[in-house]
């Protein structure tokens, strides 16, 4: 049943053809669409993690191997970087996708295109015009939200356990984009591997919280005696859109005891490993639990793989947590009868180059960004495990076979979730767009590389 303010909402793009009969017509769509999976986590690894150094080592080409060695995995013939052990005793549940591609070397856009499935719209080459911003395509769970609303009116999608956020920049693809506030992502702000850690500081990542709703709904509640005529603008829309959703989020038992990892035995704790990177795949099992859509799981601040400096040294403390916390989690979802109906992706926005080479004005090389061909890491929700999609070149710089782009991921993701990619969604001014434009990577399901 939509509400009044859902009904203002529609008539007002009504004179665009996305109406009410037509949002009716797509939430029935995505309502009705067969979903292979209940939840997604996206390990997002923000700056651009290195493939070779991780899944598609290339130990023949002195110029490109660098320091580390490799480790022969599951699969015959296959190897990963050496500090990827777990995850190399652990590739009967993996599709490892080595030819991913696309043409964007900027963390902005790159982001926005890895989180939600479309390149960014263009404003402009500078970093400020490609922050984050209302005319943005939106992050995987907020589309989700828009057209298969929770029953218990909460967000479609948790991002933990912080936003990419650096000084006046926040990355794109990080809310509900021009779908507007209502369908923003809950954002955690606290880090869960913090002696302090509670739940806490949860917000939209406009930054509102429930002292600033509270005082949103005494002024509404005072305008609504005054006036019914404020409901129909926008400003008293986007007011009564975020109140509700701010109250169901932040006063949710259900949500809130999903993300008290204190609740977690000593042991399972340990397991993760008493880290950053650890905790976090920690709630998301949690996440996974309460079937959250979508719950995007950030491996460090924004920039944290980005290593054009000091990358081996970088790399040795990275590296062996993320291989043990995606570890812990495939093993905790397959052990609790959870990982079929869980996808699960490792990937950054880009890869890292080929070359090692100093920065200007560094004397510590590092790689730096590579969007020309790098790797993504698929396990359950039906994927067939124990194979190597894709292939890239002798030095790991571009695909030999057919590339696969993070439209198609996005595709994946959102046929994954039951969601037609075919389903149209209004944009700022209302008018219809297609929700993704991209073709789902049916390897992954299919086994037959190409």
């Amino acid at each position: 049943m939509l509400r009044r303010r859902e009904l203002l909402q529609v008539g007002c793009s009504s004179f665009f053809g996305l109406g009410l009969p037509s949002l009716l017509h797509q939430q029935a769509m995505a309502a009705t669409t067969n979903a292979r999976v209940k939840s997604v986590v996206m390990v997002f690894l923000p700056g651009g993690g290195s493939h070779i150094d991780m899944f598609d080592p290339k130990p023949e080409s002195s110029n490109v191997k660098g320091e580390f060695g490799v480790i022969d995995t599951t699969i015959p013939g296959v190897q990963f970087g050496d500090k990827m052990q777990k995850m190399a005793a652990r590739t009967d549940k993996l599709a490892v996708v080595r030819s991913m591609r696309h043409s964007d070397n900027r963390h902005l856009s790159g982001t926005h295109n890895a989180l939600s499935g479309s390149v960014q719209p263009s404003r402009g080459s500078s970093n400020q015009a490609k922050s984050l911003n209302r005319a943005d395509w939106p992050s995987y769970g907020s589309a989700v939200s828009y057209l298969r609303p929770r029953a218990d009116r909460l967000p479609s999608q948790v991002t933990i356990p912080n936003p990419l956020i650096e000084g006046v920049l926040v990355w794109p693809a990080q809310h509900s984009g021009f779908l507007g506030p209502k369908y923003d992502p809950f954002v955690l702000k606290d880090d869960p591997n913090g002696k302090d850690y509670k739940v806490r500081g949860l917000s939209l990542i406009d930054g509102l919280d429930l002292s600033r709703m509270t005082g949103r709904e005494k002024l509404l509640r005072n305008i609504d005696r005054g006036s019914d005529g404020v409901h129909a603008s926008p400003q008293g829309r986007q007011y009564t859109e975020q109140q509700d959703v701010a109250f169901s989020m932040l006063t949710s038992s259900n949500l809130k005891s999903a993300l008290d990892i204190n609740k977690e035995s000593a042991k399972d704790r340990d397991r993760y490993g008493r880290h950053k990177y650890g905790q976090t795949l920690l709630l998301a099992r949690r996440l996974v639990e309460m079937e959250m859509p979508v719950i995007q799981c950030n491996m460090g601040h924004v920039q944290m793989w980005d290593t054009h400096v000091n990358h081996f040294p970088r790399l040795k403390t990275m590296l062996p947590a993320l291989d043990n916390g995606v570890s812990a989690l495939l093993d905790d979802l397959s052990e609790r009868g959870l990982l079929e109906q869980t996808l699960v992706i490792c990937v950054g926005e880009f890869g890292r180059t080929p070359t090692i080479s100093p920065l200007a004005g560094q004397k510590v090389p590092g790689r730096h960004h590579w969007a020309h061909g790098y790797t993504a890491v698929f396990a359950g929700g039906g994927v067939r495990g124990g194979q190597v999609i894709g292939k890239t070149d002798k030095i790991g710089g571009h695909p030999e076979t057919t590339p696969f782009h993070p439209n198609d991921m996005g595709a994946t993701i959102y046929t994954a979730l039951g969601i037609d990619t075919k389903a149209m969604i209004p944009d700022r001014s209302g008018r219809p767009r297609h929700l993704n434009r991209g073709t789902v990577m049916e390897p992954l399901y299919t086994g037959q590389t190409t």
